[in-house]
């Protein structure tokens, strides 16, 4: 199995008002010097030029640079959490980060600008702050076993960075000034944005390692309601790659399947609305983008059976029946097109109705077959082909399917392995089963956090494997604070993306010579309708509560001010689209 080229692991980081000096500990010989004047970033050998007045610090790793405002900031790790091994090495969790000014003092900048910039440094630290990113010194975690296993000699030399899947580099554009001088690769960790679950498991008293890695792609990514369907690159919204890794005494298998937006030109701007209608968007070109899509697919994955879990009827159903057409009009004998209405199968809390599904599935699931290479170097099969899920999200309904591919094919592989026997499934051990359940979970909470702010719906089926009446109440509590976050804090969280990804790029001399994209002001309606509707509840319910009996007069100015409410109320949904927080820095795409 290939493992990355050799990383420095830890470090320290001296500073001093002219220089950031960083050391590799353990290679005293090596030395990455930062001007934070000229900006310049340089290789040196060590012999004792750190001055003896600097401070210093222990750092994990580099995460790169970043222009805002003030000029360049340096971004490092300094703590790490172990989260555990896969093939025998140690994946990482950041746990903190550091977000440290090249320059010494903000006397360059006006009041406005160093207002600005600690709204920038405010929105990296949003992006750093979102659970959760992963690394590791010695595995490349952005590849899948069966990738990472077809690899040449030539690819096993090349520098971590150069060979990490760019769909999973979260930090490509901040490592830019590094990755540049190609002298520096061993200071270069990609970084993974996911879920990472690592678990050392025993059935049948036979121990295991069994893993979860959910890759989030960088290429289209977003927040819920201002980033759906596909660019004309083909990359899709909330794409991931989640992988299922097994360990048994040398024998390793993976199992794989990928979630993503609907592969079409759509949107569902919010608007107040509690469930905005998608909208597909005409004057398009669907189908070229649609085809380069699934070409990368194939060429990623092999064959493709496209899972759609969404409703077909009302608003979801035109996405359906378009994504079923441009299915047909492309004619790929490598994908196959299984739709299943999820709410309308499942109503009245019927999810055991699921098998049907699952049933319909199993035949191809079977066909796709695992990654397996045994302990001695013997590569038993390969996956070739992928289940590609999602609903109107692809959070909550894609989450419940995936588990349920991810336990038949984990029975499958342990039956193989030796480590169930004939006949056992996952479900029916007593202490396995919870535990799959819950990494399940988590990952549906991890994902659904990312994308939309808040964890998942439909996890108490996932953790129970029944629907229950808490589950619902849960979901509720969890739809509110959505509409909350799509309405009101995405744009700040969509913008935070856009700077960390290098979408946007902060320009010198912003706000003063050039206008600063944040400088948006809000319409008169944006304070007035809102601070009427407030007062006018107030005088609704004081005229409610305040009388001790209720004359003409006093029922008169409870209509009046009960007429208030609904028509203040009424306006402001009408105009929803100018309450709402809209991104700043990019066009919505």
């Amino acid at each position: 199995m290939a493992t990355v080229a050799e990383l420095y692991t830890d470090f320290i980081l001296y500073i001093t008002p002219e220089k950031f000096y960083i050391e590799a500990i353990g290679d005293g010989n090596e030395l990455l010097v930062i001007d934070r004047v000229s900006q310049e970033i340089s290789l040196q050998v060590n012999y004792g030029q750190i001055p003896q007045a600097s401070s210093s610090k222990p750092i994990c790793g580099i995460v790169g640079t970043l222009q805002l405002l003030a000029g360049p900031y340096l971004v490092i790790i300094t703590k790490k959490d172990k989260v555990g091994t896969i093939n025998g090495e140690t994946i990482w969790k950041v746990a903190e980060i550091e977000v440290i000014s090249y320059t010494r003092t903000l006397l360059h900048l006006t009041e406005k600008q160093i207002s600005k910039n600690k709204l920038y440094i405010s929105m990296v630290e949003n992006v750093l702050n979102t659970p959760f990113l992963y690394f590791s010194y010695s595995y490349d975690i952005t590849h899948t076993q069966q990738r990472l296993h077809n690899t040449t000699p030539e690819f096993l030399q090349m520098p971590y960075h150069e060979r990490a899947d760019l769909r999973f580099v979260w930090n490509g554009h901040l490592l830019r000034e590094l990755t540049n001088q190609p002298e520096l690769s061993k200071f270069c960790l990609p970084l993974l944005h996911g879920f990472i679950s690592i678990n050392q498991c025993s059935l049948n008293g036979k121990p295991f390692l069994w893993t979860v890695v959910s890759r989030r792609c960088c290429f289209r990514a977003g927040t819920r309601l201002f980033t759906r369907g596909i660019d004309v690159q083909g990359n899709v919204a909330n794409f991931v790659e989640t992988e299922q890794i097994v360990e048994f005494g040398g024998d390793r298998s993976s199992f794989v399947q990928t979630r993503g937006s609907i592969p079409l030109f759509w949107n569902q701007l919010p608007n107040l609305k509690l469930k905005p209608k998608p909208r597909l968007i005409q004057n398009e070109n669907h189908a070229e983008a649609f085809s380069r899509h699934f070409d990368t697919q194939i060429f990623n994955y092999g064959r493709q059976v496209l899972i759609n879990l969404i409703d077909h009827q009302g608003a979801e159903g035109i996405l359906e029946e378009s994504y079923s057409e441009m299915v047909n009009q492309l004619g790929n004998a490598n994908i196959r097109y299984e739709s299943f209405d999820f709410h309308a199968e499942c109503r009245h809390l019927r999810w055991d109705r699921l098998r049907i599904l699952t049933d319909r599935l199993a035949h191809e699931q079977d066909e796709f077959g695992c990654f397996l290479l045994t302990r001695d170097g013997t590569l038993v099969s390969l996956q070739d082909g992928v289940f590609r899920t999602n609903c109107i999200d692809c959070l909550d309904r894609t989450n419940v399917v995936q588990t349920m591919l991810a336990r038949r094919s984990l029975t499958q592989i342990m039956q193989k392995l030796g480590i169930l026997r004939a006949g056992q499934k996952v479900e029916d051990h007593l202490y396995f089963e919870p535990l799959f359940k819950s990494v399940w979970a988590d990952n549906a909470d991890i994902l659904s956090t990312e994308y939309s702010g808040t964890g998942a719906l439909k996890t108490d089926f996932t953790r129970t494997g029944k629907r229950t009446r808490w589950g619902l109440i849960r979901d509720a509590i969890n739809s509110l604070a959505r509409y909350y976050k799509n309405n009101f804090a995405d744009g700040f969280r969509q913008d935070s993306i856009d700077l960390f990804l290098g979408r946007y790029m902060v320009e010198e001399g912003e706000g003063v010579t050039r206008p600063c994209p944040l400088d948006v002001e809000k319409g008169w309606k944006y304070i007035t309708f809102p601070l009427v509707l407030l007062i006018a509840i107030a005088m609704f319910f004081a005229n409610v509560f305040t009388p001790s009996e209720y004359t003409t007069e006093s029922l008169l100015y409870l209509l009046f001010w009960g007429s208030m409410v609904a028509v203040t109320f009424a306006t402001i949904m009408i105009y929803g689209t100018e309450f709402v927080d809209y991104p700043k820095l990019c066009e919505i795409r």
